[in-house]
């Protein structure tokens, strides 16, 4: 028997499933993540640290492979400390213009120290934007965190104009058995472990265990590139560039016939 959520039918298509280690009823997912990021943000600069802030440098050099250019309009969900944003920045300049959403205040608190641009809070299932805004929609790593696959495609369609981009960085898990081991073995002990030494804080180590956890049982990219199709986009891809680290979605919305 299928038990996979049908798009076609309306049913929501949650990006993983219930995760009892952390909360006991799905309608705790959604406060327990907020509260988690609310009470580590402080700590998501030190723990980017840990990877010597390589990936700020990725996410604006994978914006710019992406078409990003002067004078764009963008539009970052889950802004968190701004590590898409401020590339995205530079790479509009001044005639263009970035905007942030974040559901949590305490990581829009520290996106506020490195990015000036608009700022508001919201999810990206009900983004609080008008139709045919943005060039460019972006997601650095927390697509896991949503509620509906779907949905939060559908609003990120509504919210570019015709012909803009979705891109979205996120975790990637490796296919082979043994690939699947050391990605384990790298961000289920040693990740974690080093978040404890160089913070002392237990929550934040409890961040890296959910961000392992999270992309384990994450759907595979087939059912987010149909998701994506449900939704509208055209055309969307899925590309590793990082393997047992990070992957990449694309997609186009349709310009007018």
């Amino acid at each position: 028997m299928n038990t996979q959520p049908d798009p076609q039918r309306g049913e929501p298509v949650p990006p993983h499933g219930h995760l009892r280690g952390y909360y006991e009823k799905d309608e705790q997912r959604v406060p327990y993540v907020n509260e988690l990021f609310n009470e580590t943000a402080k700590y998501y600069n030190t723990i980017e640290g840990l990877f010597l802030n390589g990936g700020l440098w990725y996410r604006r050099f994978s914006l710019k492979r992406a078409g990003l250019k002067p004078g764009m309009r963008v539009l970052d969900v889950a802004i968190g400390t701004a590590a898409v944003a401020r590339g995205a920045t530079k790479l509009v300049g001044p005639t263009g213009k970035v905007f942030g959403v974040d559901p949590s205040r305490g990581m829009m608190g520290q996106a506020r120290l490195n990015f000036s641009g608009p700022l508001t809070q919201g999810v990206a299932e009900r983004l609080p934007f008008a139709d045919d805004k943005f060039d460019f929609v972006t997601m650095g790593i927390a697509l896991r965190h949503v509620s509906d696959l779907v949905a939060t495609f559908r609003e990120y369609l509504r919210v570019l104009k015709p012909g803009g981009t979705v891109w979205i960085l996120e975790g990637h898990l490796p296919k082979s058995e043994l690939g699947h081991k050391l990605t384990r073995f790298v961000w289920q002990k040693v990740i974690p472990g080093m978040t404890l030494v160089s913070t002392r804080d237990r929550r934040a180590k409890e961040l890296m265990d959910y961000y392992w956890d999270t992309v384990e049982q994450c759907v595979p990219p087939e059912t987010i590139l149909a998701a994506m199709k449900e939704a509208g986009f055209q055309n969307p891809r899925f590309q590793v560039v990082v393997p047992g680290a990070f992957c990449e979605y694309t997609g186009k919305k349709a310009l007018p016939v």
